[in-house]
């Protein structure tokens, strides 16, 4: 099958020591308390120290610093930094039109890296991370947990892809939301090849489970801006049905029409709060994923 992945492939010691010190860190509250880095606005349900102050009545003695106590002779109880474990809900499109590869890899490629790339620094900082393989529905789906080996089950889930079929984008988010029932982040990895308001209806359900939704458009570069000229075989991915055309005589409309398209896409998710980030599979997908996370830790 065209396109097939090792999970070698996918796994560049180089690309993701270029990560190591970048937070995923989630905007909503995420459920559980237990180890990891994202700062919760609850204090009291952790055992990971912050800081000292001093006892004021209707404190819980039991948190009070008796050794302090002894040295000082003044009541200093402890102060706790709640910390949450997030669930980090990957999905991934293997579509047939994720198979175009103008630029030498494929959109399924590229965004298969990106989504190994999320779930090394998500279970770096001892979060749970899982995988959702989707196209007209999900094919494959792997739950999120935390335990030492899961980024090799994630990686196996990717490589062993079943065999692609049509978009149908809103029905395989609507069967997802029901596969993600604990509140987290989901990261969707896809070129939305589908009717926007479906894909809208499908986001809706997944933010109607109180998930923060993260959007990567993997688009490849002469889909997004047709740099060609003159006679041209066009082709659909999902259908194979082909048209010939001069480049250079339709690219205006060609380009109105996708930017009307991506237009509709970025203020449905602007009017949904959801984070899109439009990439091209000819931009190093590095710093593409720099670039996301330093602007996505000034905005928080």
């Amino acid at each position: 099958m065209a396109g097939t992945l090792h999970p070698n492939d996918l796994v560049d010691p180089a690309f993701f020591s270029r990560l190591d010190d970048i937070e995923l860190r989630a905007q909503a509250v995420v459920e559980g308390f237990l180890h990891g880095l994202h700062r919760s606005p609850f204090v009291g349900f952790s055992v990971e120290f912050n800081s000292h102050r001093e006892y004021v009545p209707g404190d819980d003695l039991r948190h009070v610093n008796w050794k302090l106590y002894a040295r000082q002779q003044r009541l200093y109880v402890k102060e706790y930094d709640a910390e949450t474990n997030m669930n980090v809900y990957i999905m991934l499109d293997i579509s047939q039109s994720m198979e175009c590869a103008n630029t030498g890899q494929s959109k399924f490629q590229y965004g298969a890296a990106l989504a190994a790339a999320i779930a090394h620094l998500a279970l770096k900082q001892h979060d749970a991370v899982g995988i959702t393989l989707f196209s007209d529905r999900v094919v494959s789906h792997l739950r999120p947990s935390a335990k030492p080996h899961q980024l090799q089950e994630i990686l196996h889930v990717i490589t062993s892809t079943p065999e692609r079929s049509q978009s149908d984008v809103g029905r395989a988010f609507h069967q997802a939301a029901e596969l993600a029932p604990h509140r987290g982040m989901i990261v969707l990895i896809s070129d939305l090849f589908d009717d926007v308001s479906t894909i809208m209806e499908g986001i809706e359900h997944l933010q109607f489970k109180n998930h923060e939704v993260v959007l990567f458009h993997v688009l490849d570069r002469w889909e997004r801006d047709l740099p060609l000229d003159g006679n041209v075989r066009f082709t659909d991915m999902e259908t194979g049905e082909e048209i010939t055309a001069q480049a250079d005589g339709i690219r205006e409309q060609y380009l109105q029409h996708v930017n009307d398209w991506l237009s509709e896409l970025a203020q449905g998710c602007l009017n949904r709060g959801v984070q899109r980030v439009e990439l091209t599979t000819d931009e190093p997908l590095d710093k593409a994923l720099l670039d996301y996370f330093v602007k996505r830790a000034k905005a928080q």
